[in-house]
């Protein structure tokens, strides 16, 4: 269940042998997002038992992640028996969603529109940016009813997106930023957070788990550029092309209140518990704030080290406080620092020798970026070492 709830595998791994341990079995356990090996014995082998399961990738569950290991917590303290602990388990994998449909796609709507805001266009870009959320939403919910459209769910939902974003600068708003809109519209499918996951489980020697994330990170972002690609040549075809018709740009305060809204909405998005959800917000604002600052004096990847740093040493101190999953908090700070956004606007200069916003050495700033997330978690895991595994 905690593979499920999209745990890496290096928490994953650690958090399972310390049950065992507790449980006075040897075991031995490998994680990978398509599998998971479990090989528990006792002493001298008299009985040996191994367990291997194919599993689909893990998804954010933050609120079932918290309940699970609330469960692990009672186990290790005595509170739970085993048996009592399963039917718990039981219980938590068939509760339903904390948050209504029609909470969660105003949720993905906001996501859209703040970080429209966030990267400073203009509230043109914002407002068909949230627009465009709730139609690819409007897919989400369709892909839960048809196979079909869950395996094609992510260049369809690009697709989309972009034939209406050309519709609307043809017809209705010439002054929007079309391919903005696009990424913004699918920014929930971005791979970044992923990525840099990935990055952390190669760090952390999972050379299986974190090789087969990068790869269906990197697989998930061609399908995701691939179908804006193909929408916005389907959209021109259609609708023809206007002359941009350049907007007053936002205010720089409009970032503060981009962050505040883009956690807000991860938080229903996440399924995040309310009880957790002020802790959430402030790692969000402490990624910016700590990341935007030391961009000031240093440059833009030590910037995003200190923001990770600091989000790491949040994460841990909520963990020791809380006593529930440090990735529940740095989760929302990652998102706003990883910048899978740059990896798509990479992307796009690659293919077409041109960006749709101004950026220079966009490929090795990425780079850059992911390996300081990286080091910066690594070094708050040694500042404050969080109290469990997770």
């Amino acid at each position: 269940m905690l593979h499920k709830y999209g745990t890496p595998a290096y928490r994953l791994e650690a958090h399972l042998m310390e049950v065992a341990t507790h449980l006075g079995l040897k075991s031995s356990f490998v994680m990978s997002p398509t599998s998971v090996t479990f090989v528990i014995w006792t002493e001298g082998h008299e009985e040996e038992y191994t367990h291997v399961a194919r599993v689909d990738p893990g998804d954010h569950d933050l609120g079932s992640l918290a309940d699970t290991d609330d469960v692990v917590s009672k186990v290790l303290t005595g509170q739970l028996t085993i048996e009592q602990a399963d039917a718990d388990l039981d219980t938590i994998s068939k509760q339903k969603a904390p948050y209504s449909k029609l909470m969660t796609g105003f949720a993905f709507s906001v996501s859209g529109a703040a970080f429209a805001m966030l990267m400073g266009t203009s509230w043109n870009d914002v407002l068909w940016s949230g627009v465009f959320s709730i139609l690819v939403f409007m897919f989400i919910l369709w892909s839960g009813r048809s196979k079909r459209v869950t395996h094609m769910l992510e260049p369809l939902v690009a697709i989309v997106a972009a034939v209406g974003a050309c519709a609307v600068s043809s017809y209705v708003d010439p002054s929007i930023n079309i391919r903005l809109v696009i990424l913004s519209a699918i920014i929930v499918f971005i791979p970044g957070l992923a990525l840099a996951l990935a990055f952390a489980e190669l760090s952390s020697r999972h050379l299986v788990s974190g090789t087969a994330r990068v790869m269906d990170s990197l697989m998930l972002l061609f399908k995701l550029y691939f179908g804006a690609f193909l929408g916005i040549s389907i959209g021109f075809a259609l609708f023809g092309t206007t002359d941009f018709v350049q907007p007053d740009p936002l205010p720089k305060w409009t970032a503060w209140l981009a962050i505040l809204l883009l956690c807000t909405s991860l938080i229903v998005i996440f399924r995040t518990k309310l009880k957790h959800a002020s802790w959430s917000i402030a790692s969000g604002f402490i990624a910016y704030a700590v990341s935007i600052s030391a961009a000031l004096y240093f440059d833009y990847s030590i910037g995003a080290f200190l923001g990770a740093f600091a989000v790491g040493v949040f994460s841990n101190l909520f963990n020791r406080i809380v006593n529930a999953p440090a990735s529940i908090v740095a989760m929302q700070g990652l998102i706003v620092l990883v910048p899978g956004s740059k990896t798509y606007i990479g992307l796009n200069s690659l293919i077409e020798g041109q960006s749709f916003i101004h950026a220079d050495h966009i490929g090795q700033q990425t780079f850059l970026i992911f390996m300081s997330l990286v080091a910066g978690l690594i070094f708050a895991n040694v500042a404050l070492p969080p109290k469990k595994a997770l």
